[in-house]
């Protein structure tokens, strides 16, 4: 039985014409997951794999080990941290805004991508997330900074927030003072097209996303380490 997410990925062909800039209805309303890679995926794939390094030990991911079996070295740990009942993969069953659900001091790497829009009480998710890592253990997280709603967590959770570089040195460096890394990745047509629905695939050359434009924050990457 093809599930309906099957059906939602599955991938439309249709040739695009460009430019379209003045079409009011986008190319695809999930981000480009029917058409291929979303352009922020390709910017969070980019980070994780710059970062390989760091995933090691004992890994804590949110909602599947996915990235930290594709990036994380020989030999980890894989944790998965969800609060919903409805997840199998679960091995932390706990609320990023509330210390009192999660493990202390126990996590290498936590692998956080795509999270914090999401949470109303976002200062909280970031104290609990200082909370699982060990002495040393590092944050891997990516926010949305330029962005459409999510229908799916609208509907379900809440989408709250979009970040700025601005706004994430404010939010961590309280918490991680010291030791807050944070990225920005996206340019003018990277934001564009990713408004539009494109997909990677869809444009003549993917080198276009790699030239970043500080004005145009599509996706933004924190890397934290809590001190020893």
């Amino acid at each position: 039985m093809v599930s309906e997410l099957g059906k939602l990925l599955t991938r439309k062909i249709a040739q695009l014409k460009f430019p379209d800039v003045l079409r009011i209805e986008p190319v695809s309303t999930v981000f480009g997951l029917d058409r291929g890679t979303p352009i922020d995926r390709y910017y969070i794939e980019k980070f994780l794999e710059a970062n390989a390094g760091c995933i090691s030990g004992r890994v804590l991911e949110v909602g599947s080990s996915h990235y930290s079996k594709r990036f994380g070295s020989a030999g980890i740990t894989c944790e998965v941290l969800n609060a919903s009942e409805d997840n199998p993969d679960k091995t932390v069953a706990g609320d990023l805004t509330d210390c009192a659900t999660l493990p202390e001091s126990s996590m290498d790497c936590f692998i956080c991508t795509q999270t914090l829009n999401f949470i109303y009480d976002v200062g909280s998710a970031v104290a609990g997330a200082h909370h699982v890592l060990k002495p040393g253990g590092v944050l891997l997280a990516t926010v949305a900074g330029i962005s459409q709603i999510s229908r799916y967590d609208m509907d379900r959770w809440g989408d709250y927030w979009r970040f700025t570089t601005a706004s994430l040195q404010k939010l961590f460096e309280p918490v991680f003072p010291g030791a807050v890394e944070i990225g920005t990745h996206g340019n003018a047509l990277a934001a564009c097209a990713f408004l539009q629905g494109l997909a990677v695939e869809d444009l003549p050359d993917p080198g276009l996303l790699d030239r970043t434009d500080i004005d145009y924050q599509l996706l933004l990457t924190v890397t934290a380490r809590k001190k020893l």
